[in-house]
């Protein structure tokens, strides 16, 4: 990258990031921050052991191979509650979802982890844009492993993947993180993406979506996500346009459309979806109370998201350090 490149990209930045804390600012006396009462005021930084030096995007590609990926199943309950807890599958003969399948988006993929039981892909993650060019975000119960890839717009049954198979290199989480009482309006983590072979970092090769506090409870969104094989055959992408609105009793946001069964946690809520750049801004998530939605027969019909306030923008101020 030339210097006259780099410092185009710094000043789009800064504008950017600008943008957000203006933002942050104007939002004081609104309900921002209601999620994230109570929660500790540092940014902890938690790293998923054995991950780093060790694992490169390389290394990544070469274990999840086309091959490797079409034979994965799921060897348990997947991520959509806490700690691979399952949202249920449709039920026989339940009424079709709402969502559509499609062919996915860059900034939006599948998590998929060598060790355990995570040997299918189990939860969805999207670009967020960022200084160095090198952040996904996703939910926090959605711990990949030591050793784990994300794969951007991914291909059920490609024989290459259209934006390759990138190595994650570090994780930060909150360590009070979960799915039940003030842990889950925590349950968001960031983790940093390794570069490819060519020196390329992720947001350069697919976009990235912008970072933004939750400006209120009633917004219009795009959710995009990637249930799992054994929740949806076709192993696609879904996309669904709706309205947010307050999950009643809490700090979080809740919408209703069918469609997001396990596997789409993480999925990424973005206002002013742009179909033309396929970005938009990231203003919550799939996860929080319950791992994403509610528990019963038909979950996939609601999804819920933590508020996304200072404690969100204080993991993303020390997941961008460095």
């Amino acid at each position: 990258m030339t210097r006259a490149e780099q410092r185009r990209r710094n000043r789009r930045w800064r504008r950017g990031a600008t943008a957000a804390l203006g933002l942050a600012v104007c939002l004081a006396a609104a309900p921002f921050g209601h999620a994230v009462d109570g929660a500790r005021s540092e940014a902890p930084r938690a790293k998923s052991p054995g991950t780093g030096a060790g694992w490169t995007s390389r290394d990544a590609a070469a274990y999840w191979t086309a091959e490797r990926m079409a034979a994965a199943a799921p060897a348990g309950p997947d991520a959509q509650g806490s700690a691979l807890t399952a949202r249920s599958a449709p039920a026989a003969g339940g009424r079709a979802a709402t969502a559509r399948h499609f062919d996915g988006i860059p900034s939006v993929g599948v998590l998929f982890s060598v060790d355990g039981d995570a040997r299918a892909h189990h939860c969805t993650a999207s670009v967020v844009h960022s200084p160095h060019g090198n952040l996904i975000l996703t939910a926090g119960h959605c711990n990949p492993g030591s050793r784990a890839a994300f794969v951007p717009q991914y291909r059920s049954g490609a024989t290459s993947q259209p934006y390759g198979v990138w190595a994650i290199d570090d994780t930060f989480a909150y360590p009070g993180r979960g799915t039940t009482g003030d842990g889950a309006d925590l349950d968001f983590a960031f983790a940093t993406v390794a570069s490819d072979d060519d020196g390329r970092r992720i947001e350069d090769v697919t976009g990235g979506n912008t970072l933004t506090p939750t400006p209120g409870y009633g917004n219009d969104v795009t959710v995009i996500g990637y249930p799992n094989v054994r929740n949806d055959p076709e192993d696609r992408a879904v996309r669904c346009a709706t309205r947010t609105a307050r999950l009643t009793g809490t700090r979080e946001l809740r919408m209703s459309c069918g469609g997001f069964y396990g596997g789409t946690s993480g999925s990424p809520w973005l206002a002013d979806y742009d179909e033309q750049s396929h970005t938009g801004r990231v203003i919550g998530l799939i996860g929080g109370l319950n791992g994403g939605g509610p528990k019963g027969p038909d979950n996939d019909r609601t999804s819920y998201s933590p508020y996304f306030g200072t404690k969100i923008l204080s993991l993303y101020a020390r997941a961008t350090q460095g």
